[in-house]
């Protein structure tokens, strides 16, 4: 933003938080805060591909990927992925050996086997078309409440109320300012009566902006959240173990565990019980010891 920009934006900030301070949450309130959100955007809102599109295929893809991937992350590996996959018919169809290399950098890879099989079950029990309906898609693989409302606020511009890590550092910077260990329950009803319901699509890409932008400015009010809690370490984690184990059998099939401990420099017992989950989640298949990826 310009200094006049930011200058009106630190004057609107100023003025939402006196009005909470001196009134609580009003309808005074309630408004100021939507003029800041929706101010922000008109001004510094990001141009993101998944924006330029109301595809629900498109958006469902989006969100998958955005789980716990930073934007910047997210945004070439999505145009990559939608070239290689660019129906839900063409990614049902799809098996481990074929998504899992178009995923690579994303990580956390069970969220690439969880979005074909949501694929499958679009294809075979809703004919192909993703459902507008939060209820059902939180019953598809990978995708939860928060997920399921996403898709529909982004997809089909349904004013539904959820909450992630942006839209809670926002509600506790504002309206819980001087409360700790602030649970999700009791933030929700504050997103429910500041929904600008004319547009929840602009609404939610404004707060996610302004969240984002919040995280920069100042110290993360989300560690005022009940929730919160540090990333485990990844150096060392079997996260990291389990994505080497990848990434080496996405290039050399029929491969053993002595094999490939001593090509990724990992114990032997544990890059054993590794491979088994990987096997029992569809990752990877095992024939005469020697382990390929899942066709």
């Amino acid at each position: 933003m310009n200094q006049t920009l930011d200058q009106d934006q630190a004057r609107a900030e100023g003025e939402l938080l006196r009005t909470i301070e001196s009134e609580g949450f009003s309808p005074a309130s309630t408004s100021l805060f939507q003029d800041l959100i929706l101010s922000f955007y008109r001004s510094s809102g990001r141009d993101l591909p998944w924006r330029r599109t109301t595809d629900p295929y498109h958006i469902l893809v989006s969100e998958i990927m955005l789980q716990q991937t930073q934007v910047d992350r997210v945004i070439p590996k999505y145009i990559e992925f939608l070239g290689a996959f660019p129906t839900i018919n063409n990614l049902a169809d799809a098996g481990p050996s074929r998504i899992l290399p178009v995923w690579k950098g994303l990580g956390y890879n069970r969220r690439a086997l969880s979005l074909q099989k949501t694929a499958m079950t679009i294809r075979d029990e809703y004919s192909g078309t993703v459902p507008p309906d939060p209820g059902i898609l939180a019953t598809f693989p990978g995708i939860g409440d928060a997920t399921a409302a996403a898709i529909c606020a982004y997809a089909f511009n349904m004013p539904v109320v959820y909450i992630e890590t942006n839209i809670r550092r926002i509600m506790l910077h504002y309206f819980f300012r001087h409360t700790d260990g602030v649970r999700d329950r009791d933030i929700i009803p504050y997103i429910a009566a500041t929904l600008y319901t004319e547009n929840p699509r602009d609404w939610y890409n404004a707060l996610m902006d302004y969240g984002s932008h919040l995280k920069q400015r100042l110290a993360d009010p989300n560690r005022r959240s009940a929730h919160y809690s540090r990333q485990s370490r990844f150096a060392g984690s079997n996260r990291e173990i389990r994505g080497k184990i990848l990434s080496h059998l996405m290039n050399r099939g029929g491969i053993t565990t002595d094999a490939l401990a001593s090509s990724i420099g990992s114990d032997i017992r544990r890059v054993q019980k590794i491979c088994k989950d990987l096997c029992q989640e569809g990752f990877i298949r095992e024939e005469a010891g020697s382990y390929s990826i899942e066709k």
